[in-house]
C-alpha cells in the first residue's frame, strides 16, 4: 500500500484522564496501542476501531480538544455563548496561537490519519460500504477545517513520496467533495452493513449512511450559494431529489459512552461560559420554549429585572470586568449538558439533524429551487421538527409558536433588541432569509463550528456587538471571517502554506479575510 505512514497510535479505547481547564493543554490519551499496517489490515474489527475513533476524533470529542477547537472560538463567536473566563481573549477577536496550533493538530495529528488509514484500507479489501462510510466522513471533517481556515492540506495528505505537502484551494476542495459524495452515494446504492457496532453514528447501516450523504451534500450545496450558485443549486436540487433528512430519527450523532464522553458535560463543569445576550434577546423575545431545555435559569435570578431569571452577557467582556465573576449572575448550559453526577444525561454529539435539512430546503426554495416545497412550507417544518426534538410542546403549542409575531427583546434596561424579524414567516425576501438562518441557528445549537460558518455566509443571526475587540483587523460589531494559520501548518515545510496564503483566495492571513464561499 502507497502514500500512507506505516504506524500510528490508534487509541482503540482512549481511556481518558480528567484535567482542570485550559492552563495545561496536553495530550492524555493513556495506553494507546501501536498498530502496524499489516495486522489492521487482516482485521475488519481493528479497522472499525479505527473509524469509531475518527468519528470521534472528528468531531473533537475529549474535552480539551473541543474547548480549544471549538468553544473558545467558534461557539462564541456565533455568539451562543460568552466567555467568563478573564484569560480567555478569544471572545475578544484575539485568535490565541497555542488553541489554534492544538485544534490544527488535534485534527491532523489524530482523525485524520485514522481517517485515511480506514479509506485506504477499505478500498484494498473491497469493502464498498465501509469505503463509502469513509469517503462520507472524509467530507464531513474536511469541510469542517476548510470552513475554519480555508486552503488546508487535503488531497495530497498521507502523501509521503512529496517534499512538501500542498494545500488545496477551498474552491478545488468543494468541488471535489461533490464528486466524493457522488462516489459514495454510488457504492451505497444496494445498501448493506459495514463495521457494525464500532460505527459511532449509524452502526454500520448503509441505507442511513445514504440518507446522511444526500443531507450534507445539501449543507455543502448551500454553503457555495453565493460562489457558484449555478452549483449550488445542481446540488441542492440533486440531494433533496435523492432523499435527504425529514425526520428526528435520522438525525446523525456520533455516540458517546462512559469512556468516550460528550466533552461539554466536562467543560461545562469548568465554569467558564454562560449564556450569550444574543441568546437572551432571541429566545426570550420569542417565548421559545426551548429556552429552558438549552439554558438553565441564572444562580442569582432575575439579576436585571425583566422577569426572567434567565440571563445573557455580552460577548468581548473586558479582562477586568471578568475579574468579578460572571457567572452566578448568568444562565449556564441546560441540565442535559452538566456533569452527569450533577444530573447531565452525557447526550450523544450531533452532527447533522432533520431541521436543520428543512432550513436549507427552505432557503433554496427561497432562491427559486426545487426543493419539495415552498419556503414558507420547509421553514416551519424545520422549526415544528426542532421544537418536537428539543421539547415535550405539543402540536397546538407549536402552532401558536410557528404562527408568532413575537420579535426579540432587549436583554438588559437600555439595550436595543439584537434583531426585529418575528417567527412568522413574512417580509422581505431578505427578512425571509435572516428569519430562515435565525431559525437554524437555534435548531442546530450547540454546533457552534456550522453556526460561525453560516453567519460569515449569510451575516446572520444580527448580533450584538462585542463590549471590545483587541483584534486590529476585526472590529468589535464586526465577525471574523477565518482562522489564521498556526505553528504547526508551517511544518516541517512552510511552502504549502506559503501558498496558500499569497494564493488568489487568500492573499493574506489575516482573520477579516473571506474564504472562497464567503461571497454575500
Amino acid at each position: 500500500m502507497k502514500n500512507i505512514i506505516t504506524k500510528f497510535s490508534l487509541g482503540v479505547a482512549l481511556a481518558f484522564l480528567s484535567v482542570g481547564c485550559t492552563e495545561d493543554f496536553e495530550e492524555i490519551n493513556t495506553d494507546p496501542l501501536v498498530l502496524d499496517i499489516g495486522k489492521i489490515s487482516d482485521s475488519p474489527v481493528l479497522q472499525g476501531q479505527a473509524f469509531a475513533q475518527a468519528q470521534y476524533t472528528g468531531v473533537n470529542g475529549l474535552h480539551w480538544r473541543f474547548q480549544i477547537s471549538q468553544n473558545l472560538f467558534a461557539d462564541l463567536w456565533a455568539q451562543y455563548f460568552a466567555t467568563t473566563a478573564s484569560g480567555f481573549d478569544s471572545d475578544r477577536y484575539t485568535q490565541v496561537g497555542r488553541w489554534a496550533d492544538l485544534a490544527w493538530t488535534s485534527f491532523y495529528g489524530e482523525s485524520a490519519p485514522q481517517l485515511k488509514l480506514v479509506e485506504d484500507l477499505t478500498a484494498e479489501t473491497g469493502n464498498a460500504v465501509g469505503n463509502a462510510m469513509a469517503k462520507i466522513w472524509r467530507v464531513h471533517s474536511y469541510h469542517r477545517m476548510t470552513d475554519y481556515w480555508g486552503p488546508v492540506p487535503y488531497s495530497e495528505f498521507g502523501n509521503t513520496e512529496l517534499e512538501f505537502i500542498p494545500y488545496d484551494s477551498q474552491e478545488s476542495m468543494y468541488r471535489s467533495f461533490f464528486v466524493t459524495l457522488d462516489e459514495a452515494v454510488a457504492q451505497l446504492a444496494g445498501g448493506g452493513n459495514s463495521f457494525g457496532g464500532s460505527d459511532r453514528v449509524y452502526s454500520g447501516d448503509g441505507a442511513k449512511w445514504l440518507k446522511f450523504a444526500n443531507s450534507l451534500r445539501l449543507r455543502l450545496a448551500l454553503r457555495v450559494k453565493y460562489a457558484d450558485p449555478a452549483l449550488a443549486k445542481s446540488e441542492a436540487e440533486k440531494a433533496v431529489a435523492a432523499g435527504v433528512f425529514t425526520d428526528n430519527s435520522e438525525n446523525a450523532y456520533v455516540s458517546v459512552d462512559d469512556t468516550n464522553r460528550n466533552p461539554i458535560e466536562t467543560i461545562t463543569d469548568w465554569g467558564e461560559y454562560r449564556m450569550s445576550a444574543t441568546m437572551e434577546s432571541i429566545l426570550e423575545g420569542y417565548e421559545d420554549p426551548r429556552l429552558p431545555e438549552f439554558f438553565q435559569p441564572a444562580a442569582d435570578g432575575d439579576s436585571d429585572g425583566d422577569g426572567s431569571p434567565y440571563e445573557g452577557l455580552l460577548n468581548g467582556q473586558t479582562k477586568v470586568s471578568l475579574e468579578t465573576s460572571k457567572n452566578a449572575g448568568h444562565s449556564d448550559v441546560g441540565i442535559q449538558f452538566v456533569d452527569v453526577a450533577k444530573g447531565g444525561t452525557n447526550p450523544p454529539m450531533e452532527v447533522m439533524n432533520a431541521a436543520e435539512a428543512y432550513f436549507l430546503r427552505a432557503e433554496g426554495a427561497l432562491a427559486g429551487w426545487a426543493m419539495g416545497g415552498t419556503a414558507q412550507e420547509l421553514y416551519e417544518m424545520g422549526i415544528r421538527t426542532s421544537l418536537m426534538k428539543e421539547t415535550t410542546a405539543d402540536a397546538a403549542a407549536i402552532d401558536t409558536y410557528i404562527a408568532s409575531t413575537n420579535t426579540p427583546i432587549a436583554f438588559e434596561a437600555g439595550a436595543a433588541p439584537v434583531a426585529t424579524i418575528p417567527v412568522a414567516f413574512g417580509g422581505t425576501d431578505e427578512e425571509k432569509l435572516e428569519q430562515i438562518i435565525t431559525q437554524k441557528w437555534l435548531a442546530i445549537y450547540p454546533n457552534g463550528w456550522e453556526a460561525w460558518a453560516e453567519l460569515r455566509r449569510t451575516g446572520y443571526p444580527k448580533q450584538y456587538a462585542r463590549v471590545q475587540s483587541e483584534n486590529p483587523d476585526v472590529a468589535a460589531d464586526e465577525i471574523v471571517r477565518r482562522m489564521v494559520y498556526v505553528t504547526s501548518s508551517f511544518e516541517p515545510s512552510s511552502e504549502g502554506v506559503d501558498a496558500a496564503i499569497s494564493s488568489a483566495e487568500l492573499g493574506s492571513d489575516k482573520n477579516n479575510i473571506k474564504l472562497w464561499w464567503d461571497k454575500k
